[in-house]
């Protein structure tokens, strides 16, 4: 079968269990693939309890920390060994289920027995912090011929009668995905003891499917029209602007060609101008010609007729910025803090304030502890605009504080401060002797002021 190589991963990860560098496994693929199946059958074949929560049970935090961790340090009922099943886990949505992806990977971090977690989509930016912190395994899409032998074997457990042309189309229009084909078998046998391929094709249509970037890609750059590029297009999980990035980063290995290299990034270019003009004008009408351009424009350009076999990559673009993303929330604050002490917008911070401030605090750091005094910068600010001196910086705003101490310490306390007022205004108030004052020679006015 075509999941074998993953089969032996998983079971051997399993048998190696604790002594593994990943406490959990991503088992991923497109739907119907058989990841569910496969983790159930492999506990059953190893004598492990399985406890499988989907995604509708571990949405919130509460849920995962009342069953899934109280869960990871106990054994099974009558000694048996146990396993955790998160079943699709990219279900979790982190501003909707909030807290539930971070009890997910406490569970990792905690768990004393193997966790398993799968998912249709790997590289959902939701998934990023669960990736760095499991195993991943890829379940590939089911071949027509393996679809066929599972589809013939039901036939024959249920005394049916299945042409084999029937069985194939069955299968084909499945695309790989055996949930799906076995739901078509029972819908066209449903009343029937005999199954031509005719009454298949009456009764069955083709599915809208989503496929995942490499089979996008795979698509849009295979494409012989314009049509089939823009149908690869329009059935992929990504948004306009992640599939931008994915055919941006991968035109190069694909296309060997200068001319159909410029081609197609002239193409992509135009796109990026629609879509420009959509979020400047809010002008919709334009998605399409962008849609256009960026399938059938690109898959056009390839005017060579040579075949290759490419290994997609994920967008560096997309990489940098999940990595640049804490130091982007900082320079943020940043521009916020100098917002309100300057009266200023925080674009005019960031373009005219922060790059100033920058070269203070990496040449100068006594001054740039002055600064960071005044306005009360937190320590992750500092490291941001000194860089390599934050420490320079940090050690001088203590100095600093010290001796603004030392300073408040020498000051009268407010009660003393106060009895020394008041004993002032006691004795303006108390009489005086007066001394008669003598006439001054010349003194003209001044001895009528007093």
């Amino acid at each position: 079968m075509d999941q074998d190589e993953a089969k032996s991963k998983l079971v051997e990860w399993i048998k190696r269990f604790p002594n593994v560098e990943n406490k959990a496994v991503l088992l991923y693929g497109p739907p119907g693939v058989g990841k569910t199946t496969l983790v159930e059958c492999i506990a059953r074949d190893l004598g492990y309890e399985l406890l499988e929560m989907n995604a509708s049970d571990f949405r919130r935090m509460q849920d995962i920390e009342r069953i899934a961790i109280s869960a990871s340090d106990k054994g099974g009922l009558f000694g048996k060994r146990r396993l955790i099943l998160l079943d699709e886990v990219d279900g979790i949505n982190t501003k909707a289920d909030i807290g539930g992806l971070e009890a997910v990977l406490r569970l990792i971090e905690v768990t004393k027995v193997p966790v398993i977690m799968t998912a249709n989509d790997p590289w959902s930016p939701n998934l990023r912090p669960l990736r760095n912190s499991a195993l991943a395994i890829e379940l590939k899409k089911l071949s027509e011929s393996n679809v066929v032998k599972v589809l013939r074997r039901i036939c024959s457990s249920e005394g049916l009668e299945c042409d084999e042309e029937a069985l194939k189309e069955i299968a084909r229009r499945s695309e790989g995905d055996l949930r799906s084909a076995i739901n078509d078998l029972e819908s066209v046998a449903r009343g029937n003891k005999k199954i031509s391929i005719e009454f298949v094709r009456a009764i069955l249509g083709y599915r809208d499917r989503e496929r995942n970037p490499f089979e996008t890609l795979g698509r849009i750059f295979s494409a012989r029209s314009a049509r089939a590029a823009k149908a690869a297009a329009a059935s992929t999980q990504l948004d306009n602007d992640m599939l931008m990035q994915w055919i941006n980063e991968n035109i190069p290995a694909q296309m060997q060609d200068p001319d159909d290299l410029w081609r197609a990034y002239e193409a992509l270019s135009r796109a990026d101008v629609y879509i420009g003009r959509i979020i400047k004008t809010g002008n919709w009408d334009l998605l399409s010609y962008a849609m256009d351009m960026m399938s059938a424009g690109v898959a056009m350009a390839k005017k060579s007729q040579e075949r290759r076999w490419v290994s997609y990559r994920f967008p560096e673009k997309i990489r940098y910025m999940a990595r640049s993303k804490e130091s982007r929330e900082i320079r943020d604050m940043l521009a916020q803090l100098i917002a309100s002490h300057d009266h200023i917008s925080t674009a005019t911070a960031k373009k005219d304030v922060i790059p100033y401030l920058m070269v203070i605090f990496r040449n100068n750091p006594a001054e740039a502890a002055k600064i960071a005094l005044g306005m009360l910068m937190s320590n992750p600010i500092i490291e941001y605009l000194a860089g390599p001196r934050a420490k320079e910086v940090i050690l001088y705003m203590k100095e600093l504080e010290k001796k603004i101490q030392a300073r408040e310490a020498e000051e009268p306390k407010p009660e003393t401060q106060k009895k020394v007022e008041t004993r002032e205004k006691a004795t303006e108030k108390s009489p005086q002797p007066q001394k008669e004052e003598k006439p001054r020679k010349g003194a003209g006015l001044d001895r009528f002021i007093k």
